[in-house]
């Protein structure tokens, strides 16, 4: 009797641990998973605000608040454009001081608590840049997908689709040297993102369904014009561009694709965003495992949708070793395996999704330099 009572209860322990394990690898995914586009990526720590003044703006001091270029500023209630050091500026030793752009909404004073982002513009086209565009809804699966296009002369469209952390107004940082080439831009908002439809699950599958909605805006491109497409995607957004030129009945429309800092390797990234919102590294085998039950996310599928050996059109990928959650390596590698395809522009000093922000000078040249010739 006491040896089945002993036996029960060392199986209610298994059983309450199992049980455990599970929601911690689900509320682990969660945290990892579930889209929020409005917050910043946590991929580094936030800084602090110390002094704000016309055209200039003081911050703590860090790797991240030193990296050249443009970013996007945000803080719980505000958002605002910081450009280069100011190298000459006095600041105390820990601190930085950079050029204030402007502030796009809100207000900021000492002790706010901010975070770069790759995301520069809030609002649309026309208001923001002022550049035409017409508000369209591109039919998908689960509804109607809220994009902007903006008009251009050219059959060759490009399509361009956001990654983690941020929503459609991203790519509008490309979008005055798209005009400039007059070529027509269809930037789409897909599930998960203000105004679309959410996931059925309620979590992101970084791009694995995904894709099926930028299909959707490759279909609504053709139907309105388009005899080419070209496929433009930052973090996930890569990888539904992939999958898009792999599996999509218009793929033989693809005629080209860029990526930019494309999530290439699903595992790493999950580890990474995990790590990142304080997941501890004792849990992540069980949010890997949590993710492929939840996702469909096995395997090599990933892998697969960015196989060396199914690449049939010129790609362009802009990526840097400092980016913490997509490998740079996986995109060197493809680059080295197909180099009659693949063509790799490196950036240095630039966090995930944030090629252009580092140097956009170069980002653009490279841009026009793969787009010339397809359109």
């Amino acid at each position: 009797m006491r040896l089945r009572t002993a036996a029960a209860a060392a199986a209610s322990t298994l059983l309450s641990a199992g049980v455990a394990a599970v929601a911690a690898g689900r509320y682990a995914t969660d945290a990892a998973l579930r889209p929020a586009p409005v917050r910043p990526l946590p991929d580094e720590p936030p800084l602090t605000v110390h002094a704000t003044e016309p055209g200039r703006i003081t911050l703590t001091r860090s790797l991240a608040s030193l990296r050249p270029g443009t970013y996007g500023l945000a803080g719980p209630a505000c958002h605002a454009v910081i450009g280069p050091v100011l190298e000459e500026a006095p600041s105390p030793a820990d601190c930085v001081v950079r050029h204030l752009e402007r502030i796009t909404h809100g207000t900021l004073g000492p002790g706010d608590k901010v975070r770069l982002t790759p995301q520069v513009h809030i609002g649309n086209p026309r208001d923001t840049l002022g550049i035409d565009h017409a508000d369209v809804d591109v039919p998908g699966e689960l509804g109607p997908l809220p994009a902007w296009f903006v008009p251009g002369e050219h059959a060759t469209w490009v399509i361009t689709v956001h990654g983690l952390g941020t929503t459609r107004e991203h790519p509008m940082v490309v979008m005055p040297f798209l005009r400039k080439l007059r070529v027509p831009v269809l930037d789409l908002a897909y599930r998960g993102d203000p105004g679309a439809p959410p996931p059925e699950d309620g979590i992101g599958h970084l791009g694995d369904t995904e894709w099926r909605d930028l299909d959707a805006a490759i279909r609504y491109a053709v139907r309105y014009g388009a005899h080419r497409v070209v496929l433009h995607g930052w973090s996930t957004g890569g990888a539904m561009a992939l999958h898009a030129a792999v599996n999509s009945a218009l793929r033989h429309r693809v005629n080209g694709i860029v990526l930019d800092s494309p999530v290439l390797d699903w595992q790493a990234t999950l580890r990474a965003l995990a790590v990142a919102r304080g997941t501890p590294a004792a849990l992540m085998p069980l949010v890997i495992r949590a993710a492929e039950g939840r996702t469909g996310l096995h395997g090599s599928r990933f892998t697969e949708a960015a196989d060396p050996g199914r690449l049939t059109v010129p790609v362009l990928i802009v990526h840097g070793p400092d980016d913490t959650l997509a490998p740079w390596s996986v995109s060197r590698e493809l680059a080295e395996r197909r180099s009659e395809l693949v063509t790799l522009h490196p950036v240095a000093d630039a966090p995930h999704g944030a090629m252009w922000n580092a140097d956009p000078r170069g980002y653009e040249e490279a841009l026009r330099r793969f787009l010339t010739p397809l359109l």
